[in-house]
């Protein structure tokens, strides 16, 4: 039994997860935009968390036949989640945690400072060993993409392996509902990631130059398979998404080498359950009797037994979930709460008093530069679960008690 609404359009249908959450009228608009796609196949899905985002809709599943559209799997490809169990319990926690908070901020470059230029404290100023070591598997393909495109030819590349960066970024220490100790952490493909996306999302403008007027928001143009630049951008994209795993890889080990040398804390062991999951990304998958692309933008890929992992916010509960594998989803989740209002809106509307109150026993910032990340700016994660539980079960409930943010 599927609980989605049906959203008639001129071309495909969008099924949609929203019983109950909020779904702004622009991200509806936009997914009413996809959906006119002649690429489409069959329909768009779109998740509870679902929101309005530059280019295609976050929240939405969007399956198409012979084409790929760049905007939609957008600039933080391979962007996703990772998780571990450790033995450790709450009563293993010192009673305050800041000295954890500060641990984990030393050992994860985060944030972004000279505009990312030399100096920006979110990248290695002398690369690790650690991080030198993934690079040199990652660079011959790197270097097979910057020789056909050679203004991808900048910026850091391996001095982020490893790193954080900011906004919705972030590193958790959370406890489950047998009071167990996890640790979690959002982040992708950073800057090289970020160029290539743009890149590419130009490229598609350019080559669609002709037809631009016949689509209904040109950020929607697309590659279509056998033209001169798919090849090239499934390629690209598959490598950002290995950059980005294993720059997920690489922060998880360094966190907890940090947590098992911690004098306040007991020694422990980890790995009992870990998760890694994109949820900014695009594959080639079964769906409906046909073999499609599928973007999932902002959402987890949820087949039958599959584990993924559901953010709420910085002051929420997120969830360990097991997928269902409902079809009508294309096997697929929401890959979080969702924002309820735009970074400028949470800034306009709460106070450094109001994200303290809303972030209490959670050692993480309180100052203003975080408010756009503020709890209150999203939407509420138990109604987001609600609205899917076709698509998932809960396996772990999961509260934070340290927050790191970029």
């Amino acid at each position: 039994m599927s609980n989605h609404q049906h959203i008639e359009t001129g071309h495909a249908p969008i099924k949609a997860w929203i019983h109950g959450v909020l779904a702004d009228p622009n991200a509806i608009k936009q997914l009413r935009n996809v959906a006119m796609l002649p690429i489409v196949h069959g329909h768009v899905a779109a998740m509870p968390d679902v929101h309005w985002g530059i280019g295609a809709t976050v929240g939405s599943v969007i399956p198409t036949k012979g084409a790929i559209i760049p905007a939609a799997v957008g600039v933080d490809i391979g962007c996703g989640m990772m998780a571990v169990r450790t033995s450790l319990t709450a009563s293993d926690l010192p009673e305050n945690l800041k000295g954890i908070r500060s641990l984990i901020e030393r050992v994860v470059p985060h944030g972004r400072t000279n505009g990312g230029g030399k100096g920006d404290r979110g990248s290695w100023c002398n690369v690790p060993a650690f991080a030198e070591d993934a690079w040199k598997r990652l660079r011959p393909d790197y270097e097979a993409i910057i020789g056909k495109h050679t203004r991808l030819d900048r910026g850091s590349t391996a001095e982020q392996l490893g790193t954080l960066g900011g906004g919705n970024h972030f590193i958790e220490v959370c406890l489950d509902e047998a009071q167990r100790v996890w640790v979690m952490l959002h982040s992708g493909s950073r800057g090289v990631g970020n160029r290539i996306g743009t890149h590419f999302i130009e490229l598609a403008k350019k080559d669609m130059q002709q037809h631009l007027h016949n689509l209904p928001d040109k950020d929607l143009a697309y590659f279509t398979e056998g033209a001169e630049h798919f090849d090239d951008y499934v390629f690209a994209v598959s490598w950002a998404q290995r950059f980005a795993r294993t720059n997920r890889d690489l922060m998880m080990a360094s966190i907890l080498a940090a947590l098992q040398q911690y004098e306040g804390l007991p020694k422990f062991t980890h790995g009992e359950v870990a998760v890694n999951c994109h949820h900014n990304y695009v594959a080639q998958e079964e769906h409906f009797g046909a073999s499609v692309f599928v973007t999932r933008k902002g959402a987890v890929r949820a087949g039958v037994g599959e584990l993924g992992i559901i953010p709420g916010s910085m002051g929420a509960k997120s969830f360990i979930v097991r997928g269902k594998g409902n079809p009508d989803s294309f096997s697929s989740c929401s890959h979080g709460a969702g924002r309820a209002l735009s970074r400028g809106e949470a800034h306009r509307r709460f106070t450094v008093e109001d994200h303290i109150a809303a972030t209490e026993g959670v050692e993480c910032r309180k100052d203003g530069a975080v408010i756009d990340e503020t709890p209150m700016a999203y939407k509420d994660i138990d109604a987001v679960m609600a609205a899917q539980q076709d698509l998932v079960e809960i396996v772990h409930t999961l509260k934070q008690v340290v927050c790191v943010k970029g």
